[in-house]
């Protein structure tokens, strides 16, 4: 049949199932690191006596030249090359002849594919790490820029109490190989930390792309919640922030629209990337021990979750970094019924516990909304008519800078607390460059 494993097989394969069964039209990004894993794996059957020294150094100058020959974009695909390790493969023998056929000696596909995916993505999750590092930094600029901005915090999409606009950004702030391969030396040729322990489980472990989805599902979801609380946030009938003109676009019906894109979007990615990862944890479930082709899905998986999170970091990041903060209409959106807790704590204070202090707080408002009045306005002889507790000093509930400089414990909205989350998040990403 021509194939890498089409000794015992006889005949044409059905074309659509050629194709079915193919994985080059994805696995192609794995060309370098499989380049990387085959010259490897040259060395350590040059020292277990499987190849000469002369027949490595062939093999890892055909190596070099296939490298170059895709670095270049001049390598060509043939129809038969139906993954990345068949190409390589193939190719190297075109350069340098039969030696080609003793790189295979002793491992599978099976062994190159996860090898490869491992390197892969071991690159690709300190690139993604980098990028997030970035968007984390600047969501704690701003915070650390703009921590005197109180606008409204929310619960159930009500306007509760106020909180720091910092507080808010930085709530979005996780059977072997018999011939004597040293597996130690491709351990340290290729960086991994060690060697997996168990033959059977090496080839057929996907826990790795299984954490990367989750992980990638996890910040999904932080950043489609930032995403939704912007968009509201934007809103004509918010009107707290506007999105630079560089991460919206317009309609083309309505001239005066601008749409918050870049956030929709980012919301959307979200079930693309938590799809991926439901897919793939669904694909291993029902796996028997060892290699079984279902583990193909794996890379379409990574790949596109990759790509995905690449562009949804950076587009959140010039979001955060571009965005204008009304500060004038985030402060008229205080109303004093946000400081009703803070009369119930105010009464607190006096001795009356609080199951008592919230009914009587709870009393003011109701009083307030009767007579039409905000809270702030009832008079002291109302309030002491709800409680003889209240004296004059209730004049200083209505503060909304004492309000939230109440809650100083940590993780709190008072300025402290503000101050020592953002020196939490700057070491945190002072420790992952060191």
């Amino acid at each position: 049949s021509g194939k890498l494993w089409g000794g015992r097989f006889v005949g044409a394969v059905d074309p659509i199932m050629e194709k079915f069964n193919a994985s080059i039209a994805y696995d192609r990004h794995l060309w370098e690191v499989d380049v990387q894993g085959s010259k490897a794996y040259s060395r350590g059957l040059e020292k277990a006596g499987l190849l000469t020294k002369a027949e490595m150094d062939q093999i890892l100058h055909g190596l070099d030249k296939v490298a170059e020959e895709w670095a270049q974009g001049t390598f060509k695909l043939n129809p038969n090359d139906e993954d990345i390790h068949t190409a390589n493969e193939r190719r190297l023998k075109e350069l340098i002849g039969e030696t080609a056929g003793k790189l295979h000696t002793g491992r599978s596909r099976n062994d190159q594919v996860v090898t490869d995916l491992r390197l892969w993505m071991r690159q690709n999750c300190s690139a993604l790490s980098a990028l997030l590092r970035e968007l984390i930094r600047t969501m704690v600029d701003r915070a650390e820029a703009e921590r005197d901005i109180l606008f409204p915090g929310y619960t159930h999409l009500q306007r509760a109490q106020p909180i720091r606009w910092s507080h808010w950004i930085l709530s979005g702030a996780i059977a072997g190989n018999p011939l004597g391969v040293d597996r130690e030396l491709l351990r340290a040729e290729l960086n991994f930390g060690a060697v997996t322990l168990n033959s059977m489980d090496a080839t057929s472990e996907r826990d790795f792309v299984a954490e990367f989805l989750f992980w990638a599902s996890l910040c999904m979801t932080h950043l489609s919640r930032m995403a939704e609380d912007l968009i509201l946030y934007g809103t004509k009938e918010f009107n707290f922030v506007q999105l630079s003109d560089a991460y919206s676009t317009g309609s083309s019906l309505m001239p005066q629209k601008k749409n918050p894109d870049s956030l929709e979007l980012i919301r959307s990615k979200a079930g693309r990337v938590f799809g991926r990862c439901a897919g793939l944890l669904m694909t291993l479930k029902g796996l028997p021990s060892t290699y079984n082709k279902d583990l193909q899905e794996d890379k379409e998986a990574v790949f596109e979750v990759s790509d995905t999170m690449s562009a949804v970091l950076q587009v959140a990041t010039g979001v955060i970094s571009t965005l204008q903060v009304r500060r004038e209409n985030m402060a008229q959106a205080l109303s004093p019924d946000m400081l009703a807790t803070d009369l119930a704590y105010y009464l607190v204070r006096k001795g009356m516990p609080f199951r008592q202090a919230h009914e009587a707080s709870g009393k003011a408002v109701f009083m307030a909304e009767t007579k039409g009045v905000a809270l702030n306005q009832l008079s002291l002889q109302e309030l002491q008519n709800i409680s003889p507790l209240f004296s004059g000093d209730v004049s200083q509930v209505w503060d909304y800078s004492h309000s939230v400089e109440q809650y100083t414990a940590l993780g709190g909205t008072a300025r402290s607390s503000v101050d020592w989350q953002i020196a939490q998040v700057r070491a945190l990403l002072r420790a992952q460059q060191a």
